[in-house]
């Protein structure tokens, strides 16, 4: 058996296991108005992710682990209140290896009319422990997520709006937040909690804190340096949420010829947050080549990821 694999499952959804344990699951039916992962696993086997707020019923959107945005040419993608809808239009790749396992997905974003207003090729990878033994501890994992932004069919152009919200969002495990757990915000900048990382530019950003197993355990979401505005400033709460803000000091044009691409890095971790090991995450990750979906060459697939 491949130590690392992404199997689908009924009910729309796909797991990604290693060596035949859950540490993700997609999640993209269509009774849900944007696809999302959840639950995400860290080391002890507890859930480092929440389907919600868990203090306020209006912030419903919040799950998990998503892709979003407030403000696509003018229509809104982030919460229930619209009839905006992310669907997945077909899956492409769904990788088994030893040394990661991964699944490359199209989304297309649709406005109150059903018409894609904008197209996404998704790629999410799995890296376990023993593939990075140089920078990870046993159990510890990362995930790459890159996305392709496109205009829908017949559009030269797209602007995604200024807005703090978007395009990822990261909502922890209840006991992992500041104000309803003991969890703690911390920045590659060194800075800690809501009030003095909101709104600033880092690399980095972690939320970290006894899970409902009392271990503590956390999540570090990295930007890429090669994202427009790198380093990007943070949107975050003490009520356990935080994203990178693509376009929180001003809006982010897509062009039909020259499609954005960002990527983002999730490190899910043992124990709190450690500024070396994070820092050396990072410049792992700066290194490393955007992934690519080209056609398979194996008979009997059609496609393939390759990184490079």
């Amino acid at each position: 058996m491949l130590r690392c694999q992404v199997v689908p499952l009924p009910e729309h959804q796909v797991q990604f296991l290693l060596v035949g344990q859950e540490k993700l699951r997609w999640h993209f039916g269509p009774q849900y108005p944007r696809p999302f992962f959840y639950p995400v696993v860290g080391p002890s086997g507890q859930v480092l992710t929440r389907m919600g707020h868990p203090g306020a019923p209006s912030e419903d959107h919040h799950r998990s682990l998503w892709f979003a945005h407030f403000k696509v040419a003018g229509k809104n993608f982030w919460n229930d209140r619209t009839r905006c809808r992310i669907l997945q239009r077909q899956w492409l790749v769904y990788h088994d290896g030893n040394a990661w396992g991964g699944m490359a997905v199209a989304l297309d974003w649709l406005d109150e009319d059903a018409t894609p207003l904008m197209h996404q090729q998704a790629v999410a990878v799995l890296h376990p422990h023993w593939s990075h033994k140089e920078l990870l501890r046993e159990g510890e994992w990362l995930l790459e997520l890159q996305s392709t932004f496109r205009p829908g069919s017949g559009r030269e152009e797209l602007v995604l709006e200024k807005t703090n919200f978007g395009p990822l969002g990261l909502r922890v495990a209840k006991s992992l937040s500041e104000h309803f757990g003991s969890g703690k915000l911390t920045n590659s900048e060194g800075r800690t909690g809501e009030r003095a990382i909101f709104g600033r530019r880092a690399g980095w950003v972690d939320y970290s804190g006894p899970g409902d197993a009392g271990v503590v355990e956390g999540i570090t979401c990295f930007d890429h340096p090669a994202n427009p505005g790198h380093p990007c400033p943070w949107h975050v709460r003490s009520n356990g949420w935080l994203g990178p803000s693509l376009c929180m000091f001003g809006p982010v044009r897509i062009a039909a010829k020259e499609p954005l691409v960002v990527r983002y890095l999730l490190y899910v971790h043992r124990g709190a947050v450690d500024a070396r090991r994070a820092a050396a995450v990072g410049a792992w990750f700066a290194h490393r080549p955007a992934w690519q979906v080209v056609p398979a060459r194996r008979p009997h697939e059609q496609y393939r990821l390759q990184s490079g």
